[in-house]
């Protein structure tokens, strides 16, 4: 029996249903052509989540990550740590005294699990504080996980590896180029000791690693390109579109920093599709812009600001 058939033969009902559901979603929603971002949050990776997490990343079923900074950096501590990982099953009855004695062993506690403060935390911390430095000293700008994924290029962990790599799901987003937003970084431990060295004098500037607000126009960028390039999947010349109320705003910015905004607007149209280009359709029309005549036309998804756009295409009747 798959683990497949397993769910739908005991998960029922209540919440085991709705994860039934869920999991079925995720799967028509990639038969259909969609893309999937996973939110991680908690503490997933000490959790050693990436042992299910790597494979669907392998096998495409992930394209976009967020994550918390603890589950970006924890990834990494257990694959270069994790024989000094410390379990704790009585965590609940811990006393004052026994958290110091953990506190004093070197060992932080996630709730029944400990990372070791020096052959994970402080090991990472000297490999990433280089990195920092090395983009600092050339005014560069990176954000969390690109250094991250760095610190992976760089091969200067393989030979620490205590777990099977293909475990790791930070090395499988790695090998697949994933994009990963990271809100609140300066809240995960390594952020803490990034502060740190920028107050030391260890670096000059907080913007090597970029902020959470870039973060999140990048997700934003991220999403819009991923949507766009979804929503034309499938569009062929010859499809007829409708406009109803369109309103489609660009913005091109120049080397020198200037920048124009393009608007365009289609109350009640109807094009055919010349071709399709990224987010980008060109169409044939007539009676657009007061001109009477059938004339090219362009109109760049990325920029939508509203309104209802339906594509038709012929099928045949046989």
């Amino acid at each position: 029996m798959t683990i497949r058939e397993f769910m739908r033969r005991h998960y029922r009902h209540f919440n085991a249903a709705v994860c039934v559901d869920a999991a079925q979603g995720w799967v028509d929603h990639l038969g259909n052509g969609g893309k999937m971002l996973i939110t991680l949050a908690g503490a997933m990776s000490t959790a050693e989540l990436g042992i299910s997490l790597a494979e669907m990343i392998r096998q495409d079923k992930v394209h976009g990550i967020c994550c918390t900074g603890a589950n970006l950096e924890e990834d990494i501590f257990n694959l270069v740590a994790h024989s000094h990982y410390e379990r704790v099953p009585h965590y609940r009855a811990l006393s004052a005294d026994d958290e110091q004695a953990l506190y004093d062993h070197g060992m932080n506690r996630v709730t029944d699990t400990c990372i070791p403060e020096d052959e994970a935390i402080r090991r990472i911390e000297s490999h990433m504080l280089a990195l920092w430095q090395c983009a600092d000293r050339k005014g560069q700008s990176y954000f969390p996980y690109e250094f991250m994924y760095q610190l992976i290029e760089s091969g200067e962990l393989v030979e620490s590896y205590e777990i099977d790599p293909k475990d790791s799901w930070l090395l499988a987003a790695h090998a697949k180029r994933l994009p990963i937003f990271v809100p609140g970084w300066e809240d995960s431990t390594l952020g803490n000791i990034f502060v740190s060295h920028v107050i030391r004098g260890d670096i000059s500037r907080y913007s090597t690693v970029r902020s959470g607000l870039e973060t999140m126009g990048q997700l934003v960028k991220w999403y819009k390109e991923t949507t766009a390039n979804h929503s034309l999947a499938g569009v062929l010349p010859g499809d007829v579109i409708q406009f109803s109320n369109v309103t489609i705003v660009n913005t091109t910015t120049y080397p020198n920093g200037s920048w124009t905004t393009t608007t365009q607007t289609a109350d009640h149209h109807t094009a055919i599709v010349e071709s399709v280009s990224g987010s980008t359709i060109h169409v044939l029309e007539q009676n657009a812009n007061s001109v009477m005549t059938v004339q090219h036309g362009s109109y760049d998804l990325d920029g939508l600001q509203g309104g209802t756009m339906w594509i038709y295409q012929p099928i045949s009747l046989s």
